[in-house]
């Protein structure tokens, strides 16, 4: 009985880890260099443009092992990162709205890459977001990356 029963909470502790939400920092001021491991003394994979959003997938002391918006996994020092929050839009042509709803108003257009200041959630999978050059409005989430 003992058994079915630590099966069992298994089997319910990794449906619930579907619900968790991810946790996204986003790039402070400076450029963020990624490595294949938790120093500076490994190979340097790649760097990650300021403002970008970054999935913290792991932290091991002052170092954080990140998700970037193409799916890859590198190690960057932890100070690098912003609570502030951007978003990535995943597509060409995203249509942010004036409102949480496919009928209203296409405020603005982004391509795919383009960096929004992430803002609260709408709706219905609506998320608001803000450009740079201060347009702001709604997207839906399936569209932005980093939320």
């Amino acid at each position: 009985m003992s058994i079915t029963r630590l099966i069992m909470g298994a089997i319910v502790l990794l449906a619930s880890g579907a619900g968790w939400a991810a946790d996204f920092k986003t790039v402070g001021a400076a450029p963020a260099v990624l490595y294949d491991a938790p120093s500076t003394k490994g190979v340097k994979l790649f760097t990650v443009p300021r403002g970008a959003p970054l999935e913290i997938v792991l932290t091991y002391g002052d170092w954080v092992k990140v998700r970037d918006v193409s799916g890859d996994l590198a190690w960057t020092p932890a100070r690098g990162l912003s609570s502030r929050r951007n978003v990535i839009a995943r597509a060409p042509n995203v249509k942010i709205r004036a409102a949480e709803d496919d009928a209203s108003a296409v405020v603005f257009t982004v391509d795919k890459g383009v960096l929004l200041e992430l803002g609260e959630p709408g709706a219905n999978g609506w998320i608001k977001v803000r450009h740079r050059d201060g347009l702001a409005g709604y997207v839906r989430g399936s569209d932005i990356w980093g939320y």
